[in-house]
């Protein structure tokens, strides 16, 4: 054998060393620490109405909350077997690196160096956002363009504070940062006249005008300006090296997506199961197959859609028609119906 073919030869065998040292058994460390707790431990934001917040009774709500329910569903076919870690911006990356959360769904922005260098793995987008500003309708502002000069109120370790300075300098204009870590004390600096903007994601600037303006004052009385600054695709977000496990929390999402364009809803997913449509089929586990591939049971995408709903029914629920947000589908529509939701085909 020749000097070059033995180092051929040496470096294959390395490499299947390496693979059969550090493959799977790394591969398999968040799964396996999942099944043995028996439960999911989700970061969230520290409230955020109608995308993640706990209800009267302590259960956490909302659209970023329903992955995490989907993706407990397709794990032990039960989507309250979830344990919620509320995290503020500063500690939300944190928190997955060090394994206090087995995923996030803080509402966190997919950038490159969050899906590199902070060795994180964005795994879909559960909502395509903007960032946008929020004013009071008696400070006379219709556009952003007239903000120069303004006091801003924003959370630091952010894509809204880079997004506000790029902006801002872009258009020859100035501002003075209020940085305040904790949404509820941004939002009161904000309603008590600390600043006269808040900015932050428009989903957000939605649920802070229709769940938490301080009587007397009312929704009326504020107003979201129309530019949308930025593109803010907000999705779950989980620790590298563990690649089954993001492929669940992937195709939960995934199936929340396609049972929508399907037509399978959790009041008639029982019906479905009868359908001769062969996608159905293989979507609801009635022709076996894609749950042994991911590794779940074969009624994975069943018991997501009966415990969760579609993500139609999710968003509609959450923040959009159904809810008080009243925010329109826009871009979170199906992309056979304008918007750009669009899941791979399971298959």
């Amino acid at each position: 054998m020749g000097k070059e073919m033995r180092l051929m030869a040496g470096l294959a065998a390395a490499a299947i060393a390496t693979a059969g040292t550090h493959g799977p058994a790394e591969a398999g460390q968040v799964l396996d620490a999942v099944k043995a707790r028996g439960s999911l431990i989700c970061g969230t934001g520290t409230g955020t109405a109608g995308y993640m917040m706990p209800d009267s009774q302590g259960k956490w709500k909302g659209l970023s909350v329903d992955v995490c329910r989907a993706v407990a569903a397709a794990l032990f076919g039960d989507a309250e077997k979830v344990k919620y870690t509320p995290l503020t911006s500063q500690q939300r990356f944190t928190a997955v690196q060090s394994g206090e959360v087995d995923m996030l769904v803080a509402n966190a922005t997919w950038t490159l160096t969050r899906d590199t260098a902070l060795g994180l793995d964005f795994t879909g987008v559960y909502y395509y956002d903007g960032q946008g500003f929020l004013v009071p309708k008696k400070l006379g502002v219709k556009s952003a363009k007239e903000l120069n000069g303004a006091t801003i109120c924003v959370a630091p370790g952010t894509t809204t504070e880079l997004n506000l300075a790029d902006y801002f300098r872009a258009n020859g204009m100035t501002f003075k940062p209020v940085v305040i870590e904790k949404v509820d004390e941004i939002r009161a600096a904000f309603f008590s006249g600390r600043c006269d903007v808040y900015t932050t994601d428009a989903s957000s600037l939605a649920a802070t005008r229709a769940a938490n303006v301080p009587p007397p004052r009312t929704f009326d009385d504020f107003l979201i300006l129309p530019e949308i600054i930025s593109k803010e695709p907000l999705g779950p977000a989980v620790r590298q090296g563990d690649n089954q496990f993001a492929d669940i929390v992937r195709w939960a999402l995934f199936a929340m997506i396609e049972a929508e364009e399907y037509g399978i809803t959790s009041k008639n997913v029982d019906e479905m199961l009868k359908s001769e449509n062969p996608a159905i089929k293989r979507i609801l586990g009635v022709t076996p197959g894609m749950g042994k591939a991911l590794g779940v049971d074969e009624k994975w995408v069943y018991n997501i859609v009966k415990q969760v709903g579609n993500y139609g029914e999710s968003f509609e629920r959450n923040v959009g028609k159904d809810s008080p947000l009243k925010i329109d589908r826009g871009l979170n529509r199906l992309w056979s119906q304008g918007g750009i939701q669009y899941a791979p085909p399971i298959r």
